[in-house]
């Protein structure tokens, strides 16, 4: 008999310490889960933010070209060219 209780006894232990483990490591996980979430968040700003800054980049950059200095003439007038090509592309197709 005595032989079962420490069986038992033995089991008990060993119950607890899982259960210790179980929710340390649940808790451990909410915490994790929550960073995540967190750093998904500022993820998600930084691409936005990323994402106007390109844009304004990119209007800041067509701005420089249409400026005319003198080292950007070529490429600008190849842009005023396109620039041209696709207005009387849109004339034509109006005409239709």
């Amino acid at each position: 008999m005595s032989h079962i209780t420490e069986v038992v006894n033995l089991v008990e232990n060993k119950l607890k310490i899982l259960l210790e483990n179980y929710n340390f490591l649940k808790e451990e996980n909410d915490l994790l889960l929550n960073k995540l979430a967190i750093l998904e968040n500022e993820i998600s700003k930084e691409k936005q933010l990323f994402e106007t800054l390109e844009k304004k980049y990119q209007v800041l950059k067509i701005a420089k070209t249409i400026e005319g200095s003198k080292e950007d003439r070529r490429e600008t007038k190849l842009k005023i060219n396109a620039l041209i090509r696709e207005i009387d592309t849109c004339i034509s197709q109006l005409s239709e």
